[in-house]
């Protein structure tokens, strides 16, 4: 990781931080609302910069049209995200339990297969999967009040901020060719 990507990862963690930071010290229907728009818009930047990353160097390489399809469809979940703003509540919980779940359990694989090749972080890969999978459970537990998942969630994303803060001050393994 480069210096550049190190601040800004550090940077990205303290915003995260303080949004969850706001959104659990002041959980209300507006908070609600935030919710939603943080969610979109994360979802859309993330499918930006995929979509952008394709154009410059990801159609060279050996599987390069899979990040452009994972662009247009982080582009499509930020669209859909931002138009559940009248829909009834349950529904959006619901989505976010299944957002938690699936990256959940995308990253708990990540880290079982981390932990078979590679020497490197997979205790926290596997933290953090099992973090993002019981905010989802807790989530279909607290279903029906929507302060508790307004809570929940900003629980996950203050904890996701704190692993991406760790890991900008963390040293990264590099390859030594002899």
């Amino acid at each position: 990781m480069t210096i550049f990507q190190r601040i800004r990862n550090f940077f990205i963690g303290v915003i995260m931080l303080v949004i969850g930071l706001v959104f659990f010290v002041a959980p209300s229907d507006e908070a609600y609302s935030f919710v939603i728009i943080v969610l979109s818009i994360g979802l859309l930047i993330k499918g930006i910069k995929d979509i952008c990353f394709y154009f410059v160097m990801a159609r060279h390489m050996v599987g390069g049209k899979m990040i452009l399809f994972q662009g247009v469809v982080f582009i499509d979940f930020a669209m859909v995200t931002g138009s559940f703003t009248d829909i009834p509540k349950i529904y959006i919980l619901l989505y976010l339990a299944g957002i938690h779940a699936f990256s959940g359990v995308v990253e708990i694989l990540r880290a079982m297969e981390a932990k078979r090749s590679v020497e490197g972080p997979w205790k926290m890969k596997m933290s953090h999967g099992v973090i993002n999978f019981i905010i989802a459970v807790s989530c279909l537990i607290f279903l029906k009040k929507t302060d508790t998942a307004v809570i929940i969630y900003s629980m996950g994303l203050m904890y996701s901020a704190v692993i991406r803060i760790i890991s900008a001050f963390r040293r990264t393994a590099f390859v030594l060719i002899k």
